[in-house]
């Protein structure tokens, strides 16, 4: 009776690679190994952590709906965990890579990521959430194309182009980290990064000689889509190139409606697609430049980030000064004004995150109102820390969604405030309880002196209206209810408010947080938990074969066999993805 039992299995996988062949999404493999290589983009070698030996990592380029396999594994001394910036994991938060869904993956193990791109397009990038590691490196572009069904509403560009900028510590991640803990600031940064590379050497006095540029060569007369990331630790970033005008054409994941920039702020975790035409007469090349915003100009100097713009018929090396930054010392509303006139493309083809028919969210009841406000650092327990209305949030050993998932009581605490407290702050695992299907509205105000950009993992929110001064009620009068951007990180000024709207139709429990690194780490974050009463595997896909164990569920950690090092779901999504491309072609001719 074997045999027909194995050929009944046969027939059976046989009859789903057939329906897979004409009905499922492709997958698309990825191995990352995750390692410390030396390098010196400023000049002094120093630890970096790469990706394949590269510094920054490979773009991931894939399509909507793709299932998305990648294959970690960490060389690193510490655990890893990589994060997937604006890809909204759709059904799926096992796979985000933070701390409050997965436990971390250990030195010298491996472990596969496997989520489906469900229904987006655009801009992102990933990077290590853990440890400060960011800080060194591990980060790389993600993009996510239209299906060739789908228009793009813009002529298709003659070449895409990622641009990684941010600001740059000579320090590795474990000395920054070291600081923070003792209580100190991290002070200025040695420099800004394009490309992983340190400037060109447009000053001879600020700029030292023999540092390794980023050179991009394009051909005159063509369109290029640039897709550029603020992957730094905490720095605005003011991007530019020399004679040249950026279209701004997609952010996040939406396309905007499009409009011309000298240039734009760049704010840490955000992205952006310019649409750039090569109109100019290649008497010389041209100057990329990404500078630091809001800071003592005089003094922050050698913190610009400067790389080549070549045409292939160029005459020459760029000369001359910078192209000017912003001239807005005196002025704070410039750049919020830059930010109010970014606008959803409502009208667009292309996949949407949001449910059907939500772009007309200001008629949407709101069902939860939060007001998270963020201080200048505060003392809790002999300890600086950084807090969001009065709670700075501490990772419990055990992931929210493991416990969620084993029913291990007393991790968190679903209590985390709908107004700022009043008391003493607190630190704990205060955790937002989000209503399924609900209709969120965020208000997060700034009270620091310096710029925060806030990200919401397995989202896109709209960004309806930001201003100085406090949030009142009244300030709903000033929202922009039609064509807000809808995006996963938005930018926060100093003394001022910014408010999103959020449909929380996404199960799961997903991380809010400050991308500025810095108080990131020191406790500027929540989590906002959505769950589905109705117990089904169609709001949230079921725990993966593969999920790591920590905290009180240790004792399920199965050993891993660190010699062979080989993940059984890379390999089991290589055969299939193999085995599927051979029956195809067979079933191909035999039609």
């Amino acid at each position: 009776m074997a045999f027909p039992s194995f050929l009944s299995v046969f027939l059976i996988h046989i009859t789903l690679f057939v329906s897979l062949c004409f009905a499922g999404d492709p997958f698309v493999n990825y191995d990352f190994v995750v390692s410390y290589i030396t390098a010196s983009p400023l000049g002094v070698p120093q630890q970096v952590i790469a990706i394949n030996d590269k510094f920054p990592g490979p773009n991931i380029n894939v399509t909507t709906n793709n299932n998305v396999v990648v294959n970690v594994r960490n060389k690193l001394d510490e655990s890893l965990l990589i994060t997937w910036s604006g890809i909204q994991q759709r059904r799926s938060s096992w796979q985000d890579g933070v701390l409050g869904t997965n436990c971390p993956i250990p030195s010298k193990w491996n472990w596969t990521y496997q989520f489906q791109v469900k229904d987006q397009i655009g801009s992102f990038f990933y990077f290590p959430s853990l440890n400060f590691q960011r800080a060194s490196g591990g980060y790389g572009g993600f993009v996510i194309n239209n299906r060739a069904i789908i228009p793009i509403p813009f002529a298709t560009p003659d070449g895409d182009i990622t641009i990684l900028i941010g600001d740059w510590y000579t320090r590795n991640h474990t000395a920054l980290r070291k600081a923070l803990d003792a209580g100190k600031d991290l002070g200025m940064p040695d420099g800004v990064l394009i490309n992983g590379k340190g400037p060109y050497r447009y000053n001879d006095t600020l700029v030292p000689d023999g540092i390794d540029y980023e050179t991009i060569e394009v051909h005159p007369g063509k369109t290029y889509r640039l897709r550029v990331h603020n992957v730094g630790v905490s720095t605005s970033l003011n991007f530019r190139i020399q004679n040249h005008n950026l279209l701004l054409a997609e952010t996040e994941g939406s396309y905007t409606v499009q409009q011309n920039y000298t240039s734009l702020d760049i704010h840490v975790g955000q992205s952006y697609s310019f649409l750039v035409t090569m109109d100019q007469n290649a008497s010389t090349d041209y100057y990329i430049v990404a500078s630091a915003r809001f800071v003592n100009e005089s003094l922050w100097k050698r913190v610009t980030g400067v790389a080549i713009l070549h045409y292939t018929n160029s005459k020459g090396k760029a000369k001359g000064p910078l192209p000017d930054s912003p001239n807005d010392e005196f002025d704070k509303t410039f750049s919020m004004n830059q930010a109010r006139s970014i606008r959803w493309n409502v009208s667009a083809s292309g996949a949407r995150p949001n449910p059907q028919g939500s772009f007309r969210y200001g008629s949407i009841n709101v069902t939860d109102i939060y007001v998270l406000k963020n201080k200048p650092p505060v003392m809790i327990n002999g300890k600086r820390r950084m807090t969001l209305s009065g709670v700075s949030y501490v990772n419990p050993s055990t992931p929210i969604r493991l416990a969620d998932q084993f029913k291990v009581k007393g991790v968190y605490k679903l209590d985390f405030p709908t107004r700022p407290l009043t008391g003493p702050p607190r630190m704990e695992a205060s955790v937002i309880n989000g209503t399924y299907r609900g209709f969120m509205e965020v208000i997060l105000q700034n009270n620091e002196t310096k710029v925060q950009s806030y990200h919401m993992n397995g989202y896109a929110f709209f960004v309806v209206g930001m201003d100085y001064g406090e949030w009142t009620e009244n300030s709903r009068g000033t929202y922009n209810k039609w064509d807000g951007i809808a995006r996963s990180t938005a930018q926060v000024y100093p003394g001022a408010w910014t408010a999103i709207l959020i449909s929380l139709d996404n199960v799961g429990v997903w991380n809010l947080r400050t991308e500025n690194l810095d108080s990131w780490y020191l406790g500027q974050e929540t989590y906002v938990r959505v769950v589905n009463p109705e117990d089904t595997n169609k709001t949230e896909l079921p725990i993966p074969d593969n999920a790591l164990f920590c905290g009180a569920l240790n004792k399920m950690q199965k050993p891993q066999d660190i010699s062979s090092a080989i993940s059984i779901m890379g390999n089991r999504s290589k055969l299939f993805s193999t085995l599927l491309t051979i029956v195809c072609a067979m079933i191909s001719i035999l039609r």
